[in-house]
């Protein structure tokens, strides 16, 4: 364990990058769900097709590699930071949490869209496309200001 101690920085350094990554999925990944659906809408199945690989690729690629390096780091640092005890990082869990579910969420909509299923109009996937930002933000304050 203490070679992790010497390399702290590093691993959060790694830990903020693959975090970056993660988000720009999540960005683009919903961004991506709501040009799928109005091709679908639009009768344009060509295009909705390209979707499809596009959303592929993006999840294989960036978005659920990038999430997992970010919980392997993220628990690694808790550990060798020994913070389990500091109620700022429960409450950073419980939005990561959320934040997983979002990603699990978003994927599982993609392969819907994929069968041409679409279960939201478009003004409400335009809203669930902010969600990862709000959660980002306040998981950012949690880690630098520690209020609790």
């Amino acid at each position: 364990m203490d070679w992790l101690a010497g390399a702290y920085l590093w691993i959060v350094a790694a830990h903020v990058i693959f975090v970056i990554f993660w988000m720009a999925g999540l960005f683009m990944l919903p961004r991506y769900l709501v040009y799928h659906q109005e091709a679908l809408v639009a009768g344009r199945d060509g295009e909705a097709a390209e979707w499809v690989v596009r959303e592929g690729k993006i999840r294989s690629i960036i978005l659920t590699p990038a999430m997992i390096v970010v919980w392997v780091l993220g628990l690694t640092l808790a550990t060798v930071g020994q913070h389990w005890g500091e109620g700022w990082l429960h409450a950073k869990l419980l939005l990561v949490l959320a934040l997983s579910g979002y990603h699990g969420w978003a994927v599982g909509y993609a392969k819907r869209l994929a069968k041409g299923v679409m279960r939201l109009d478009g003004r409400r996937l335009r809203m669930l496309n902010e969600v990862p930002a709000l959660l980002a933000t306040v998981i950012v304050v949690l880690v630098f200001v520690k209020p609790f």
